[in-house]
């Protein structure tokens, strides 16, 4: 908070084999935490996903360091649409199992055959033809705020229970163009790959994700396909991409897209929010909630006691009156 120089918020990914993760994970630290990097990232057998902030003035010091490992040389980067720099407060790398936790346990699939990208001139001519099923492969609560005109959504929590329901809300359409699109592309581009597994013939998948699109189409001056806000997985939770609200208060019903976190401690809920609510509630999904707030630190920290929320979102479908008793995981 008391830095005085800009930073830019990016985000990257690649598949690629990593034979040792801990090993990787590790060289990636030290060099990273010496141009004072900040952010999330995962390292996995399988490649690495990275959402990072980056001292503006060491931009060029952390290309030419990303470049120098073979595998990401000349990678995209994705620079965030709207950004303060305000998006990660340390460094954490982490070795998990997948990059991306999909649920696929089939030793024959394989991320060697995958969809063709499409740019953001050729997304919009897509989907212009009335043949093409445009599928949105992101969580409810990322479409509800933002998404591409007739998209289809699969309506889950995870993306891992997204891939066997696209499959199956595709069913008899296998001849049918198929583009699937995310935040930054590394869902849909493994989406697109189980697509063609499971034997679907014409699959696309939008390069850099909502991400890149929005900036090609600024660049180019073309009409942006895409509506609303683009949810992002850091401080800012979202990233305005055209001026149109589509969402509503969870609270009031009014049209709103702030993303915020109940300020209750033993909550959390990520919800949307409008300011009146806001200032109604003290910032809390719920009266309760507000209660809690108000109560000594030391009830407050005798209510969660033991008490293992996890991440909680609001899911509509789930439930309507109370978003905070029907949490469900991300």
């Amino acid at each position: 908070m008391e830095e005085t120089f800009p930073r830019t918020t990016i985000s990257f990914y690649c598949y690629f084999p990593i034979q040792n993760p801990k090993e990787f994970r590790d060289f990636l630290y030290k060099n990273l935490d010496v141009l004072q990097v900040f952010g999330r990232i995962y390292i996995a057998k399988e490649g690495i996903n990275a959402q990072i902030s980056v001292p503006a003035e060491k931009m060029e010091a952390f290309r030419t360091f990303l470049f120098s490992i073979e595998p990401l040389n000349g990678l995209r980067l994705n620079t965030a649409v709207d950004d303060d720099g305000k998006s990660f407060w340390v460094l954490k790398i982490k070795v998990r199992d997948k990059i991306v936790a999909d649920g696929i346990a089939d030793a024959d699939f394989s991320m060697e055959k995958k969809g063709k990208y499409v740019n953001a001139q050729q997304m919009n001519e897509l989907l212009k033809d009335p043949d093409t099923i445009v599928v949105d492969m992101r969580n409810h609560y990322e479409y509800e705020v933002g998404h591409f005109v007739n998209a289809l959504e699969v309506p889950s929590d995870t993306f891992r229970e997204q891939l066997p329901m696209a499959v199956d809300m595709m069913k008899g359409k296998e001849n049918r163009n198929i583009i699937m699109y995310c935040t930054g592309g590394i869902r849909c581009e493994k989406a697109s790959a189980y697509m063609l597994y499971k034997g679907f013939e014409h699959v696309f998948h939008l390069e850099g994700g909502i991400i890149n699109y929005a900036k090609q189409a600024k660049e180019e001056a073309l009409e942006s396909k895409f509506i609303g806000k683009n949810f992002v997985f850091d401080d800012r939770l979202g990233e305005r991409i055209t001026d149109d609200v589509i969402a509503r208060c969870h609270q009031c019903g009014k049209p709103c897209d702030d993303h915020t976190n109940c300020k209750n401690d033993g909550c959390h809920l990520l919800f949307i929010q409008c300011k009146e609510c806001a200032a109604a509630f003290d910032d809390c999904c719920s009266a309760e909630c507000k209660d809690t707030i108000h109560l000594p630190v030391e009830r407050q920290k005798q209510i969660r006691k033991g008490v293992d929320n996890g991440q909680k979102i609001f899911n509509k479908s789930k439930t309507r009156l109370r978003p905070r008793i029907s949490p469900v995981n991300r």
